[in-house]
């Protein structure tokens, strides 16, 4: 069965654009041009990924975002046409796993859909890696079951969250450099993508219930990057 992306956007032209590209590429395309048919659609229909726009009718996309997230752990890409780093740390901090900025190229869009739906699908059982388990005072995460657990409340995740909190606990007690963890978790060059490392951490740390300031777990080396001290 193909993956069904709902594509979120009041403009009609860029709807159907990206649905055109996507469509070419073998997945099915649902499309909505208001945060409430958005939602609709969401209960009614199997969505294994979701492209919103930040500017909508009804309600500003980042908070369509933070309410599908409520309910739903599918990857989101925001479209947005603004720029600065602050909006896009917003979005990703709603629960957005990745943006993409207006104008853009509807072969990088695509680019983009396939990383994410790559990860999700690993998130969701279908790897066929070797049912690895890590434990860390308290914390256990399993590779093959993609599920984690600390102090016996599982948390919810997000795929990227999980691949996040694993590339660190698979490297306890060594500092990862922020280029190198960007670079394996989300595949791509690093180039000034710290915010977006910082941001996810922020979102990893709120779920494990970390003192901001004194995280049990995942641990900021300034100038460098993150670690989980080994037991």
């Amino acid at each position: 069965m193909a993956d069904k992306i709902l594509i979120v956007d009041d403009e009609s032209a860029i709807g159907e654009l990206v649905e055109v590209y996507l469509k070419n590429d073998g997945y099915e395309v649902e499309r909505a041009e208001n945060a409430h048919d958005a939602l609709k659609c969401i209960e009614d229909d199997k969505i294994t990924l979701a492209i919103l726009d930040v500017m909508l009718p009804d309600m500003e996309g980042f908070e369509l975002c933070k309410k599908i997230r409520e309910k739903h752990l599918f990857p989101i890409i925001m479209l947005t046409a603004k720029v600065e780093d602050r909006d896009k740390i917003y979005g990703l901090t709603m629960g957005a796993d990745d943006y993409v900025t207006k104008p853009f190229n509807p072969l990088e869009l695509v680019a983009r859909v396939k990383t994410q739906l790559r990860r999700y699908t690993r998130y969701n059982g279908s790897s066929l890696e070797k049912n690895e388990e890590i434990s860390i005072r308290g914390l256990l995460i399993s590779k093959k079951s993609h599920k984690c657990v600390l102090n016996g409340e599982e948390l919810l995740l997000t795929p990227l969250e999980f691949d996040i909190l694993w590339y660190l606990c698979e490297h306890q007690g060594k500092v990862v450099p922020s280029e190198e963890l960007f670079e394996k978790v989300w595949g791509e060059k690093y180039f000034e993508s710290g915010n977006t490392i910082m941001t996810h951490i922020a979102r990893l740390r709120e779920k494990m219930h970390e003192i901001p300031r004194k995280p049990k777990y995942v641990k900021t080396v300034w100038g460098v990057g993150y670690t989980i001290e080994a037991d």
